[in-house]
């Protein structure tokens, strides 16, 4: 199970590819910063990829078995990765500014860590969410469609060119995409309560405002430059993080500390571990200059 937050996970994940290991993949963090060479790793050394997060594992038990001979190939359309919208999805903007780190922790479905936590709140959790999905199911940007879903049953579909929508349901609870990716093929119990349609009674769905949630926006421009552009956004995205649970940085100073460091940095090629860590240490060592600087105080 690769379950280390952030960056740090990157190496030993990697190592345990190149090792032939089955990988449970609860880091997105690894696919973001080194998406080609963690695949080409798990390629080229028979490595089994279980993604583990609830959006992926949902995608992935909603495709195909012979997806990896490709998407187009097996009739499929789009990739519907669904979002809570979190905390702030109905917040006036005016009101945005004033964010403190305790209700931007404060998840509606979720009980997860402060820093992924942040990362809901500006959507930024979403946009890595894409970026890992391009890498997992080997889909191009305009394929993977984020959906705000505000009840979190349906952690995410796949739309095939039938008409069809095939997607996974459940309480929103981690367990059920951990039991399955232990277990696969086969399923077991996972201490779940079934899901109740009766007591659910109405499903909602509409657009991200990418106004709002500038982050995800980020995300999908950083995909369609390649390179080490997704590392540093990652990288930035970290510290401006830290940043805000430290009260050194304002919620909407997150977004554009992230934008800032994306402009002053252009991104070169992933062809190695060693370029994508020394963006990483690039951009770290610059959003912590800015935020040392108060720029978006």
């Amino acid at each position: 199970m690769a379950a280390i937050v952030g960056a740090a996970g990157l190496e030993p994940t990697l190592a345990a590819a190149r090792a032939g290991k089955k990988v449970m993949l609860a880091n997105k963090e690894v696919l973001v910063m080194a998406g080609e060479l963690f695949m080409h790793a798990v390629r080229e050394h028979g490595a089994t990829l279980l993604p583990v997060d609830s959006e992926h594992n949902a995608i992935f038990q909603s495709l195909p078995g012979d997806f990896s001979r490709g998407l187009v190939e097996c009739g499929i359309q789009k990739i519907l990765l669904t979002a809570s919208g979190g905390p702030f999805r109905n917040t006036p903007m005016a009101d945005l500014g004033n964010v403190t780190p305790d209700q931007a922790c404060a998840h509606p479905n979720w009980v997860m860590g402060r820093k992924i936590s942040v990362d809901s709140a500006t959507m930024m959790n979403k946009g890595l969410e894409v970026i890992e999905a391009r890498w997992l199911f080997d889909a191009p940007p305009e394929m993977i469609q984020v959906v705000v879903h505000p009840q979190s049953v349906i952690h995410s579909a796949v739309q095939y060119v039938d008409g069809s929508v095939l997607a996974q349901l459940g309480n929103p609870d981690m367990r059920t995409p951990i039991a399955y990716a232990m277990a696969w093929p086969e399923r077991i119990a996972a201490g779940v309560e079934p899901l109740d349609l009766f007591k659910i009674a109405h499903l909602d769905f509409m657009a991200p405002d990418f106004e709002r949630f500038r982050c995800l926006q980020l995300a999908y421009d950083v995909l369609r430059e390649g390179g080490t552009a997704p590392a540093i956004l990652n990288a930035a995205n970290e510290i401006a993080v830290a940043a805000f649970l430290d009260g050194q940085l304002p919620f909407l100073g997150i977004a554009s500390l992230n934008e800032a460091v994306l402009q002053s940095l252009p991104a070169g090629p992933e062809g190695s571990l060693a370029d994508v860590l020394a963006a990483d240490a690039e951009a770290r060592q610059l959003a912590r200059k800015m935020v040392q600087e108060r720029r978006f105080a």
